[in-house]
């Protein structure tokens, strides 16, 4: 069975995932869980930075100028660190990757889209960074490429940018 997808439609053009259901099962169904719910819909990218990545998913954000947004977590809880030694799947351009506070276990909701090759931020790289690799864009690396260079003040995009709705399929 193939893995399933998300689509994400944003104010500046729609984008879709895979999902790595198949190698990451909990952070995956983390995230299909928050998006079933519609946990995503009308939150804001609360951080951009080009050459590096764009981050989602704070509660906060659904006011763009909130000082909170990019400090919320999930209203499920955090979720476990997804570690397989079968699926070291690195953060290349265009994949999906928990966020996490650098501490155990404290993902949630967050994850960030990376841009370019972050493979210092592979779980399984020397250093600190563990960001767990869940999905991957099939379509519409245009539209995160223009997330990634609108214009920001310290990291957030002048021009709010929302997702209006994520849609997953094939679960």
């Amino acid at each position: 069975m193939a893995n399933p997808t998300a689509t994400f439609d944003t104010t500046l053009g729609s984008f879709t995932a895979e999902l790595f259901l198949d190698q990451m099962p909990i952070t995956a169904n983390n995230f299909i869980k928050l998006a079933q719910s519609g946990f995503y819909d009308g939150l804001h990218f609360h951080r951009v930075i080009n050459g590096f990545m764009i981050q989602f998913g704070c509660e906060y954000s659904k006011d763009p100028n909130s000082q909170r947004a990019g400090t919320g977590n999930s209203p499920f809880g955090n979720v476990a660190d997804e570690h397989p030694a079968n699926a070291k799947i690195t953060n290349a351009p265009g994949t999906l990757s928990m966020a996490n506070t650098g501490r155990p276990n404290s993902g949630g909701a967050q994850f960030f889209i990376n841009t370019v090759d972050n493979a210092r931020l592979d779980w399984f790289s020397p250093g600190p960074s563990k960001h767990p690799v869940f999905g991957k864009i099939t379509s519409g690396m245009d539209v995160v490429k223009k997330i990634e260079t609108t214009p920001t003040t310290e990291d957030r995009p002048k021009t709010p940018v929302k997702v209006n709705k994520v849609t997953i399929a094939g679960v």
